[in-house]
């Protein structure tokens, strides 16, 4: 992430002040996710890639040992302020961080970068980066798992309405719900494991790709040096990296924000008023509006949907960064100092803040109660289609009583128990007793509970962290 330089003077004053402008430097984000892709830290995977390349260069005689060793020991005194300094004059950047470490190797300053071209390091340096922020995704990611599976093992049983078409259907269970999102959240996690061999990678290929300033080792050159930085090393490549693996990477990011959206969506749904079944864990002197003092609103499900539209609009801009004219050109290269830090730092927040509501998030049991109960059993019509046909009736006939007693009973706000008692072709079959109990919505969860202790079951190993 570049950080804004710019100063501005206090008018009648001597001190210079800082004017933080993208949101991600004061209100979004996470120390550490922002260090992963701060200059510091690109500096420094810049530097180590160098390093990576002099190390490995002199492994297979390509450069002298000891100019190797001179660049690594010089390479720790090498800065960012220097490397900008330089930059100022020359206008590259690459070039700004060969010179401030050149300068500081004495005799082995001259072999600094050789056999390279600036994306063979930038591009390992963006490999390391991409692998420092997904160790912190994938430990977020289990984080959340655990939470989501500890909140569906506590409410496996907890019967609700579940709703289909923003309409109240047959009941579910709170634990199935989040067992669903726990499973959605566990195959992101497969995702991250699968794909990050596929986008941690560097590459030593040269200016175009033939690796034609390295000679005939520098195949072998390539793999010590991305073994030494433990990344993978690209089989071939261009002057640049393929970017549809940057793509891949930009699209886990806009995958994982949809999940969270989902969850935040239904969450905001359920804290609605006329539902009230949740609510966002709000502090004791919270302000929820600046007029109206007995708000209590889920900003937190909001930030997390607003935030998430941020994340999947990088997705555009990444598949279009692959397609570079020839070998490459730098179209590519502004749009990416925008979409690595603020797509990662964006969606590790929202991990964070999800996190957060989930953990802190109130289940209120009466109201869940009420609205099970909201229709007077006309929700439980299928349960008693499903007797009636068990019992020999016709399923489509067993279906038109009951569509027709449940309209009825919608219409005149009555109980479908009322209804089905008057219904000829229903009471021939089933007792009074029977029909109260096939309208008993806790006994029409079905195996949702099993389903949850399977889930439990299968994904609770993954709550532990990777390696």
């Amino acid at each position: 992430m570049s950080w804004i330089s710019d100063s501005f003077l206090l008018s009648g004053s001597t001190n210079f002040f800082r004017m933080a402008i993208h949101p991600i430097e004061y209100r979004y984000g996470t120390a550490e996710m922002r260090a992963v892709w701060g200059e510091e830290n690109r500096f420094s995977c810049v530097v180590q890639a160098e390093v990576a390349l002099a190390r490995a260069a002199a492994a297979h005689q390509f450069i002298p040992a000891a100019a190797a060793e001179a660049i690594a020991s010089g390479a720790e005194k090498a800065t960012l302020i220097r490397a900008k300094e330089i930059e100022e004059e020359i206008s590259h950047d690459m070039m700004a961080i060969v010179k401030a470490i050149a300068e500081q190797c004495g005799g082995g300053g001259g072999f600094v970068h050789y056999g390279a071209t600036s994306n063979d390091i930038l591009d390992t340096a963006t490999g390391l980066q991409i692998k420092e922020s997904v160790t912190l995704l994938d430990a977020k990611l289990r984080k959340l798992l655990s939470v989501l599976l500890k909140r569906a093992g506590e409410t496996k049983t907890l019967v609700c309405a579940g709703r289909t078409h923003g309409q109240i259907g047959v009941p579910t269970t709170y634990g199935l719900r989040f067992a669903i999102w726990a499973s959605e959240i566990a195959r992101h996690i497969e995702r991250l494991t699968q794909m990050t061999p596929r986008v941690a990678v560097g590459q030593l290929t040269g200016a175009v790709g033939t690796q034609a300033a390295l000679g005939e080792k520098g195949m072998e050159i390539q793999e010590t040096m991305m073994e030494i930085l433990g990344l993978v090393p690209v089989d071939v490549s261009n002057q640049v990296v393929a970017r549809d693996r940057y793509a891949e990477y930009f699209m886990f990011l806009a995958n994982v924000a949809t999940t969270l959206d989902k969850i935040g969506v239904e969450i905001r749904t359920l804290q609605r008023t006329e539902i009230a079944e949740v609510e966002e864990a709000f502090g004791a002197r919270q302000v929820g509006s600046s007029t109206m003092p007995h708000k209590r609103n889920p900003i937190k499900s909001e930030q997390v949907c607003g935030l998430a539209r941020v994340v999947r609009s990088a997705v555009e801009p990444a598949l279009q960064n692959n397609t570079l004219w020839d070998e490459r050109d730098l179209t590519n290269s502004s749009c990416e100092r925008i979409l690595f830090p603020e797509a990662s730092i964006l969606a590790d927040h929202l991990l964070s803040l999800m996190i957060r509501v989930i953990e802190g998030l109130t289940l209120k049991p009466d109201r869940i109660a009420r609205n099970l109960s909201l229709l007077q059993g006309v929700n439980m019509a299928e349960a008693v289609m499903i007797e009636l046909t068990r019992r020999g009736m016709d399923r489509q006939e067993a279906h038109e009583i009951m569509r027709r007693a449940s309209m009825e009973a919608l219409a005149r706000e009555i109980p479908l128990s009322k209804v089905l008692s008057t219904e000829v072709a229903v009471t021939r079959v089933l007792s009074p007793a029977e029909i109260q109990a096939l309208l008993d919505p806790g006994h029409y969860i079905g195996t949702a509970p099993a389903q949850v202790g399977r889930v439990l079951r299968k994904l609770t190993p993954l709550c532990t962290p990777a390696g």
